[in-house]
């Protein structure tokens, strides 16, 4: 068994998990609130370690896999840089205070490139040497794994395409979910979150339509622009509001027809995630799995 973590500015998810068969499944799983505010980052990576010593008692564990918020030296397993969504959390490392204390083998890494891994190792990019995933919710997330491994650039930050200008504004401003209910509010006046926006809009109502469309385009064009850098064979868009696949696929196609090379197009799958909430652990455990068979350092 392998004890994975997905730590994030709200909650700790964390699970024991194994593959049989190249199928990752978790036997028991668990979450708890981060408290980011009281404990900071120092008193995070003391619960990470709290929480895999009272696990590593009473089960036999291969080792810790961790997914994080927050930009990731994987080799040394540090927080190069965290905002302010957990505080203090700049210049922790999990991967040594797991190891010092417990021996046990730790792999750390950002959670949109962990959640890229657990998508090529067990999910949708199943097979696929190359591939880029997007997460899109508050904000959005990029990760690239080229040649079955995660590019992360030369200071760790490759993927936060959330920055990238699109139309003179940043990507995420404009596509992010956070934006879809933003446009929506300022169209009807009513607070609505994701669901029940995508629920209107099947209903036939015209802005919730219009703040969908709006989105598919502008996520088009930044999905066009990334085809053009990297020529990934094959797209992946997770988060929550992508859950909707059967309604954005047509919509999101229309438009990378538009605004994508044909011939780069032509040669790239659109897909859509297939591994939830554990795409992170999934794919902290394929990382932590390929520092033991010496794949990666």
């Amino acid at each position: 068994m392998v004890l994975c973590f997905d730590i994030g500015g709200t909650s700790i998810k964390y699970g024991l998990a194994y593959d049989p068969g190249n199928e990752i499944r978790f036997a028991e799983r668990w979450e708890i609130p981060t408290e980011a505010a009281r404990l900071r980052g120092p008193g995070i990576e003391r619960k990470i370690v709290e929480l895999t010593a009272a696990l590593s008692g009473r089960q036999e564990l291969r080792g810790v896999a961790v997914s994080t918020a927050g930009m990731v030296d994987p080799a040394s397993g540090k927080i190069v840089y965290a905002n302010e969504n957990i505080p203090g959390y700049t210049g922790c490392n999990v991967k040594a205070a797991v190891e010092r204390a417990v021996h046990l083998p730790c792999a750390v890494e950002n959670d949109v490139n962990a959640a890229a891994l657990g998508e090529y190792a067990y999910g949708a990019g199943r097979g696929r040497g190359s591939m880029l995933c997007l997460t899109v919710g508050t904000g959005i997330g990029g990760a690239a794994v080229l040649n079955g491994e995660i590019w992360h650039g030369h200071a760790y930050s490759a993927g936060e395409i959330g920055y990238m200008l699109v139309n003179g504004k940043p990507f995420q401003d404009q596509a992010a979910t956070s934006a879809l209910i933003r446009q929506v509010a300022q169209a009807t006046g009513q607070s609505l979150d994701g669901r029940q926006i995508f629920q209107r809009a099947r209903q036939g109502d015209a802005a919730c339509n219009q703040a969908i469309d709006t989105m598919c385009a502008v996520l088009a064009q930044g999905i066009a622009n990334c085809l053009c850098v990297l020529d990934p064979g094959m797209v992946v868009l997770g988060g929550g509001v992508m859950a909707q696949a059967a309604f954005l696929r047509p919509r999101l196609m229309e438009y990378l027809q538009r605004y994508a090379n044909p011939y780069i197009l032509a040669h790239t799958t659109l897909s859509f995630a297939e591994l939830g909430n554990d795409a992170g652990m999934a794919g902290a455990y394929y990382l932590l799995m390929q520092q033991i068979k010496g794949a990666v350092k």
